[in-house]
């Protein structure tokens, strides 16, 4: 009779404080935005976690999430993106255009505008792909070209300063909440709980459930193979904190007007870059690219083409990006999307993707902008000036970076 060898069932689980150095930027991102949430909760006396302030954060900055997702694949694959912010300006006067000047059928302005975004993507990463010029100089002329694009539209065809007013059925993705199916007021009622959005909050107790389902599956597949992973009650706290924090966010907002069209439209895209940069052999080609171009090259990975797709993707981000803040405003501008790429890339960077490409995720890309997005909101609540918000964001950034080299440097 054999017995099981003890050693050999648990000699891929490290301690705590292993896995914690295993993995401290994305902890030291997740603390730091905590940190500074209850911070910013403190000194606005309790104002920054109320019903619609959580609401408005998600609406305001919503579509730094989704550009970070593609900011980050830029990033490491070893380039950058200057452009994102014109980008986000053109593609909302050419919405203007189509939507309130030709009037022209909603799903067919909105397809345009995203083809009018890869053509820009295209545009750029094909002079950094197959001409070798750098991608700061590229997106830098893409900033200056589609910033005078979007004034010339605007003056042209708009009022001077605007485009709009755009119809309540373009604006449902940007401003709309989602419906509420079912009603379980009647029986929150019976447990002393006020009147709350039925299905937003049972979605929200869904996501939590969700995510420790794929959390625990990946964590089965890593012990099998004998990768390394946190002690199991380790891993059950941290997910039980992560669901309670997420329950308590999805009620506050729930308990408002539900949950926002475009955060559903985030969370699907996080999901879906989630999986392609971890499960798809395209997003493995994209961070082997970003640590050795060379290598990757001699593996037989077409790294021109990779380069390629992935200004195209960024582009396209961009566009989603640029009818979200335009129908959310309810107009066009010519400053739309003005100063943008700060707020990205630095999302980027302080999420722990590296300034030398190769590194970076998407969980730490949303967190990032997490941290920017309550920054923002928090200091407008304290009522600190445009100035004084950049100097603190520049500081931030700067931070993050020197600390991803210090780290380097040191190991």
């Amino acid at each position: 009779m054999s017995s099981a060898n003890p050693a050999t069932e648990t000699s891929n689980v490290v301690s705590v404080g292993d896995h914690i150095r295993n993995n401290i930027r994305e902890y030291g991102m997740l603390i730091a935005l905590v940190v500074i949430m209850l911070l910013f909760q403190f000194l606005t006396n309790g104002v920054l976690f109320r019903p619609q302030n959580l609401t408005n954060l998600v609406l305001q900055n919503s579509f730094i999430v989704i550009m970070a997702l593609g900011m980050l694949l830029v990033i490491v694959a070893g380039h950058i993106d200057l452009s994102v912010g014109s980008v986000v300006g053109f593609v909302g006067a050419v919405a203007g255009v189509l939507v309130v000047q030709m009037h022209m059928n909603l799903a067919a302005a909105t397809v345009i505008c995203l083809l009018m975004g890869a053509a820009v993507g295209a545009w750029h990463g094909y002079f950094i792909a197959y001409h070798r010029i750098p991608s700061f100089i590229v997106t830098l002329s893409g900033m200056l070209v589609f910033r005078g694009l979007t004034y010339a539209i605007i003056n042209t065809t708009g009022n001077g300063s605007s485009i709009g007013p755009f119809p309540p059925a373009f604006q449902v993705v940007a401003t709309g909440f989602i419906p509420d199916f079912i009603d379980i007021n009647p029986l929150l009622n019976l447990i002393g709980v006020g009147a709350i959005h039925s299905t937003s909050i049972l979605l929200t107790i869904a996501i939590p459930i969700v995510m420790f389902l794929l959390s625990w599956r990946s964590r089965s597949v890593n012990e099998k193979h004998g990768i390394d992973v946190e002690p199991f009650s380790f891993f059950l706290g941290q997910n039980l904190v992560i669901a309670a924090a997420t329950i308590f966010i999805g009620y506050q907002i729930s308990s408002y007007r539900g949950l926002p069209n475009v955060l559903v439209l985030m969370l699907l895209l996080i999901a879906l870059y989630g999986f392609a940069t971890q499960r798809t052999t395209i997003g493995r080609r994209i961070y082997a690219m970003g640590g050795n171009e060379k290598a990757t090259k001699l593996s037989g990975i077409d790294t021109r083409r990779l380069t390629f797709y992935t200004f195209i993707n960024m582009g396209i981000l961009a566009s989603i990006a640029g009818i979200i803040i335009a129908t959310r405003l309810n107009s066009a501008t010519a400053k739309g999307g003005d100063g943008l790429e700060l707020d990205v890339i630095a999302a980027c960077f302080i999420g722990g993707a590296s300034a030398s490409g190769g590194v970076g995720k998407v969980t730490g890309a949303v967190i990032g902008a997490l941290i920017m997005g309550v920054l923002n909101q928090g200091m407008s609540i304290l009522g600190y000036q445009t100035d004084s918000q950049k100097m603190i964001k520049g500081a931030v950034l700067l931070a993050a970076v020197f600390i991803d080299v210090y780290n380097k440097n040191k190991g």
